[in-house]
């Protein structure tokens, strides 16, 4: 197995856990925007499943961080940096898929 540097764990947890904040702060806002404007929008619903991405990475790096064992450090790691970056890329989705919705 390869060294893991926990260097990884300890900027995912962060940085995951600001981005999920971030999200919720989106949501807050497309939700007036869709009550003012009156249009409708899918965003706000991915924005939160993307919070609950952002979370899970926050979760399992910071468990990273805690486990006993390597192997264990190796999973957690995987799991982290995997919904990491699906929950990066989600929200660029979704920032597309809000533009195209608000130049309609």
């Amino acid at each position: 197995m390869a060294a893991i540097d926990e260097r990884t764990c300890r900027m995912i947890c962060p940085i995951a856990a600001g981005m999920s904040g971030v999200c919720l702060t989106a949501i807050g806002i497309l939700r007036l925007v869709i009550v003012v404007g009156r249009t409708s929008t899918i965003a706000d619903d991915l924005l939160a499943l993307d919070a609950t991405l952002f979370l899970v990475a926050t979760l399992t790096s910071y468990f990273a961080l805690r486990v006993g064992t390597a192997r264990r450090l190796h999973v957690m790691e995987r799991i982290a940096d995997i919904t990491f970056i699906a929950a990066m890329s989600l929200m660029t989705v979704v920032s597309l898929l809000i533009t195209y919705a608000m130049n309609r």
